[in-house]
C-alpha cells in the first residue's frame, strides 16, 4: 500500500517536468550529494569561535547519520529505487542524473544530511537555519524529481535527520556543560 502511494505521488511530480526544472534540479541534488554544502558549511563555522559549537554539532549530525541511515539502515532495509521497480515510470537509461552511487533507496540519504544540517543550523541560529531548511527541503524535493527515491525514503530521511540533529545538539550541549563544570570546579579549588 505505501508503495502504491509513493509512486502516486512520484508519478504526479513528474507532471512537473520542464526545460527549467529538469536544468535545475541536478543541480540542486548535487549540492546535497555526500552532504558536501553541509560539510563545508560545518567546516566553515568550525574556523570562528563563535560558531565552532554549532560546526561541531553539524558534523556530529552528519557522521550519525552517515553511520546509521546510509550505513545501517540501506542494506538491513534494502529497499529498490524507484526507477529499478517493475512500475517505475522512469527507468536508468532515462534519469536525468547519473546511477546513485548506492543501489538501495531507504532512507534518503541526501534528505537524511541536508535535514540534520539544517535542523541544527535551525537550533542554533533561526536566521540561518530557516534558509537551510529551504534549500533542506528543495534537496529532498529534487530526489523525488529525480525519480531516485520513493516519497516515503525522503520523508523518513527528513525525520531522521532531524532526530539526529537533535541528539547531536544535546549531546555537544551536555559535553560543554560538563567542561564548564570540570573548569569551576578547577577554579575554585586553586582559589581555596
Amino acid at each position: 500500500m505505501i508503495t502504491n502511494i509513493d509512486f502516486m505521488i512520484l508519478n504526479a511530480i513528474q507532471n512537473l517536468r520542464s526545460e527549467f526544472l529538469d536544468a535545475l534540479m541536478p543541480v540542486i541534488t548535487y549540492l546535497g550529494s555526500g552532504g558536501a554544502v553541509w560539510i563545508v558549511i560545518g567546516l566553515t563555522l568550525l574556523i570562528f569561535k563563535h560558531s565552532r559549537k554549532t560546526g561541531i554539532s553539524l558534523l556530529l549530525s552528519l557522521l550519525i547519520g552517515l553511520l546509521i541511515s546510509t550505513i545501517l539502515l540501506k542494506g538491513i532495509v534494502g529497499r529498490e529505487r524507484p526507477f529499478n521497480t517493475l512500475n517505475a515510470l522512469i527507468n536508468e537509461n532515462n534519469l536525468l542524473i547519473g546511477l546513485p552511487s548506492g543501489r538501495f533507496s531507504f532512507p534518503s540519504g541526501h534528505s537524511v544530511s541536508s535535514f540534520s544540517a539544517a535542523t541544527v543550523l535551525f537550533l542554533y541560529d533561526k536566521r540561518i537555519g530557516v534558509p537551510s531548511l529551504i534549500l533542506a527541503s528543495l534537496i529532498a524535493f529534487s530526489r523525488l524529481y529525480l525519480y531516485v527515491h520513493f516519497p516515503s525514503d525522503v520523508i523518513a530521511g527528513a525525520a531522521f535527520g532531524i532526530i539526529f540533529a537533535i541528539l547531536s545538539v544535546c549531546l555537544i550541549n551536555n559535553i560543554e556543560e560538563k567542561i564548564n563544570e570540570r573548569k569551576l570546579s578547577d577554579n575554585s579549588k586553586q582559589n581555596n
